[in-house]
């Protein structure tokens, strides 16, 4: 957190929380809500402001009942998430890289949804991968140590049989099932902050 807003939070203690004005959407960028797009339930408008981006990233955090909310000063901005907390993208140098810019240190364990996202976990940090990058990502997946069609793996996503694996950082890790719905409940986020 940066030391600024660190001063302001110690200054305005009591200043009331924001929600609903930002998002984050499944492809990793910022999304600002205005009162518009909240009541229609509109995604808002991508945040592009290099300087901005950065304050946010910075500054972007949770609290003890899984909200992730963005420390403006001192006033705390809950946000909207369209899928987790934290969307990868596949990086050459790194394997992967979250849409803060830091690099996925390490793979723990990998689910991929009904729906066909592939969600990534290292510790307490959960990440869908970016859509766009999951044709490269395919050839990181094994079924039973072969690679992986589209229809293989279609296939398992309606009935999983077989082993399904990710390759990455020279280890293999086990692919697990997971329904799209439970996923906000399986790693204890709230998807949708509300005041209490």
């Amino acid at each position: 957190m940066d030391e600024l807003v660190k001063k302001a939070l110690a200054k305005w203690p009591n200043v009331p929380h924001c929600y609903g004005w930002l998002g984050l959407d499944a492809r990793g960028g910022w999304r600002m809500r205005d009162a518009h797009a909240q009541q229609l339930q509109l995604p808002g408008d991508k945040i592009a402001h290099a300087a901005l981006l950065g304050f946010i990233n910075r500054n972007y955090d949770h609290d003890e009942q899984g909200c992730w909310f963005f420390q403006n000063g001192p006033q705390r901005v809950y946000l909207n998430l369209e899928a987790t907390p934290f969307i990868a993208r596949s990086d050459p140098q790194h394997g992967f890289v979250l849409h803060t810019g830091a690099p996925l240190e390490a793979v723990d364990a990998a689910f991929l949804c009904d729906n066909g996202a592939l969600i990534l976990q290292h510790g307490g940090l959960v990440a869908q991968v970016d859509d766009r990058d999951m044709a490269q990502v395919m050839g990181l997946l094994r079924l039973d140590d072969q690679p992986v069609g589209d229809e293989a793996l279609l296939a398992w996503l309606e009935l999983p049989g077989g082993v399904l694996t990710l390759q990455h950082g020279g280890q293999t890790i086990a692919v697990q099932p997971l329904a799209q719905s439970q996923v906000p409940q399986h790693f204890g986020f709230q998807r949708r902050p509300q005041p209490v």
